[in-house]
């Protein structure tokens, strides 16, 4: 519960692939403008975005009048944290490694620390 207090960090979890591109490109836009608002920002891919995660694979998705997938998620990338679904990677047969460099791989646990701190606001696409 935010308490009146301005949100200080965004958590966007993304499940959608190219199966749904609009909410896809969404996600990552709504991260990319947090982060460019200033605003903490971590970026989970999980489900079907779970495999932007592997190099070229974001560069694939193309929607058009939509921000370019592959620049949206390499700076994230280099500016936020953007994490794997350690259970998403597994089913996919994704493992540590595979990923873009700078892409970490966590389970439910960090998932759950993450949204559970003060002035942090979840958005699941």
């Amino acid at each position: 519960m935010n308490s009146g207090a301005p949100y200080r960090k965004l958590v966007v979890k993304v499940i959608v692939g190219k199966e749904d591109p609009e909410r896809c490109a969404q996600a990552f836009n709504v991260a990319a403008t947090a982060l460019a608002s200033g605003i903490e920002v971590s970026l989970w891919l999980a489900g079907e975005a779970s495999w932007f995660a592997l190099p070229g694979k974001a560069e694939e998705f193309v929607l058009e009048h939509a921000a370019p997938l592959h620049q949206l998620l390499e700076t994230l990338v280099l500016n936020a944290t953007v994490t794997l679904c350690t259970q998403c990677a597994t089913r996919r047969n994704i493992k540590d490694g595979d990923q873009i460099n700078g892409i970490r791989i966590a389970g439910s646990a960090a998932f759950v620390e993450e949204i559970m701190g003060a002035n942090t606001q979840v958005v699941i696409y």
